[in-house]
């Protein structure tokens, strides 16, 4: 039997957020293992945490999707790093826990109460092809004046992010899921004060949706780290945002994500709250 914990990311309140599998003592377990039990527990995201290879990080971490393994995630690192803190966890340095995973280390700390991890570098940004800004289009069966503009925002899951002109028109997509294919897409637009200095505290600027594909099924994501952690590095340094501000996303499918945003000598940090739903063990 090995420990384990099913948590809430990105709410304070149970089951309102976005749900994440841990095993908290992942050593041992092998690829197959992993992949079949990450497949059985039919979230989005299961994660394994093992003793560190690097000397610099305080745990590793491995996460599945039901059909594969990604190099990071974003509301993983976060729940994952609740997890091992509320098992005993102890980081080397005080204040600053170090991740080790596929992209590499990333470095999480605690902001106003809540765990936030260091937006990653993109593998591939940029703009985006009008090819894909029509598959983009059939998938959220939008008109392409719709879109006010386009990036890629891949910081590992493959995103594309493109941005509407409000965030009811976020609201209202009802996509084609059908349609979905090769990469992800996150969809973006502001709320009426999420403009430029104009946002007041605890209300969101920005409403955020995702859509992805895994083991062939295609689906709509609660809340997204990893994606808010892209569309942050795009919007502030366009200057459509100004930090630090709050994202919410998962309102169309029931939840209530939160994603406090904020920079700190030029980094961008992504946090949010955590709550253990269940804490037990499994057999692997």
């Amino acid at each position: 039997m090995r420990k384990f914990k099913q948590v809430d990311v990105f709410t304070d309140v149970p089951y309102r957020g976005n749900p994440l599998a841990v095993v908290l003592d992942g050593d041992g377990v092998d690829d197959d293992a992993m992949q079949r039990f990450a497949h059985w527990t039919n979230l989005s995201e299961t994660t394994f945490l093992l003793s560190p290879t690097d000397e610099r990080a305080d745990y590793r971490v491995r996460i599945f999707t039901p059909g594969g393994e990604l190099p990071f995630a974003g509301h993983p690192t976060i729940g994952s790093c609740h997890a091992w803190l509320e098992a005993g966890g102890s980081p080397r340095r005080e204040g600053t826990i170090v991740q080790e995973c596929g992209v590499g280390l990333v470095s999480l700390s605690r902001h106003e109460g809540r765990l936030s991890f260091a937006a990653p570098p993109l593998i591939r940004g940029g703009p985006v092809d009008e090819a894909d800004i029509e598959q983009v289009c059939r998938v959220l069966q939008i008109p392409r004046d719709r879109i006010v503009d386009a990036q890629w925002a891949d910081n590992g899951p493959g995103w594309i992010a493109v941005k509407l002109a409000s965030a009811a028109e976020v609201s209202a997509i009802v996509p084609d899921f059908a349609a979905v294919e090769s990469y992800d897409i996150g969809v973006v637009g502001p709320n009426p004060l999420g403009v430029v200095g104009e946002h007041v505290a605890g209300e969101a600027a920005i409403e955020v949706r995702a859509f992805f594909r895994s083991a062939g099924q295609a689906a709509e994501d609660p809340v997204t780290g990893s994606l808010n952690a892209s569309i942050a590095q795009w919007l502030l340094s366009t200057g459509d945002l100004t930090s630090p501000y709050i994202a919410s996303q998962g309102t169309a499918i029931g939840r209530a994500g939160r994603i406090h945003v904020h920079e700190t000598d030029g980094e961008i940090w992504v946090g949010g709250d955590a709550v253990t739903c269940i804490d037990g063990s499994v057999a692997i």
